[in-house]
């Protein structure tokens, strides 16, 4: 049986520490911190990740302890006004 793209988890997290070989630890929405790995376009793009940074995850169904990271959202500036 071969994997497609139904049978995976997306869910967004935190990065909360960053680890050696582009890995990172990811508080997810529920409360636990997995495992994360940059997926091969975010390598190919040179995208870099920071701790702190809102990131999109893809899970297996069958080992919810490691995931792909496939997206990094952009940080919200704040508007500064002038009075």
């Amino acid at each position: 049986m071969s994997k497609t793209k139904e049978d995976l988890i997306l869910v967004e997290g935190i990065i909360v520490e960053s680890l050696p070989s582009a890995q990172f630890r990811v508080e997810i929405s529920t409360g636990h911190i997995i495992l994360g790995y940059i997926s091969g376009k975010m390598r190919m793009n040179y995208i870099r990740l920071m701790v702190g940074d809102k990131v999109t995850i893809e899970l297996s169904p069958y080992d919810t302890t490691k995931g792909r990271i496939i997206v990094r959202h952009k940080k919200e500036q704040k508007e500064i006004k002038e009075v």
